[in-house]
């Protein structure tokens, strides 16, 4: 996937697929690794504070620690 390509997933998942990702995505994945890194972790941010509390609590549980 390019940059482009990962930026626009990013820019198109809901705030539960980015926290989902977050948790269980492998280490070293590129889309945390550098400048993508910080757009992704500036994007699950923006996106919390925009579902709220709640809804972002919701969705922590829904997903769970355990694949």
């Amino acid at each position: 996937m390019t940059s482009e390509e990962m930026k626009n997933w990013i820019d198109n998942a809901s705030y539960k697929e980015l926290l989902y990702m977050w948790r269980f995505e492998p280490v070293g994945s590129p889309f945390f690794i550098g400048e993508m890194g910080d757009y992704y972790a500036r994007k699950l941010n923006q996106k919390r504070e925009e579902v709220g509390a709640e809804e972002a609590v919701k969705a922590s549980k829904s997903i769970g620690w355990q694949k």
